[in-house]
């Protein structure tokens, strides 16, 4: 992957953080790392145990262009707008990948300051909820890791 930088005025309008203040997406910028991703690009991978889920919570979130999660012989793609729009490692204690299908930018926040945007009161709710359950259904994930 290759670095990119976060512009105020195109963070607004991706769906993830429509709902935050200016001062919110300026916090989100100065506190993340954002990606270009070619098309069939690992951007995170899960080892299959409860301790690599674990230990590997940072939130990966789709800014533009499309991704999918591997997992058995299946693949569940996602869009920005799709309840499979973030993802993190905790999300389940089974052996996946997350790998881009089309030419895209993705968000990686490091799990500290994620947990530091959702005691801010950042309005992620709505959305961590839609991937919760997507997630849910898909990975069979363990509750306690998914905040």
């Amino acid at each position: 992957m290759k670095p990119s930088v976060t512009y105020l005025h195109l963070l607004k309008h991706t769906p993830f953080f429509t709902n935050l203040t200016t001062e919110q997406l300026r916090w989100v910028i100065s506190h993340s790392h954002e990606w270009e991703a070619q098309p069939g690009t690992v951007v995170a991978q899960c080892d299959g145990s409860a301790h690599g889920a674990a230990s590997n919570q940072d939130m990966w979130i789709l800014l533009d262009g499309g991704w999918q999660i591997e997992y058995g012989q299946q693949s569940y793609p996602a869009g920005h707008a799709d309840a499979g729009k973030w993802f993190s490692a905790a999300v389940t204690d089974q052996t996946c990948r997350l790998v881009t299908t089309e030419h895209s930018y993705v968000m990686k926040i490091e799990r500290a300051d994620f947990d530091a945007m959702l005691e801010q009161g950042f309005a992620f709710d709505a959305h961590l909820d839609a991937g919760r359950r997507y997630y849910g259904d898909l990975l069979a994930a363990p509750a306690e890791l998914v905040k």
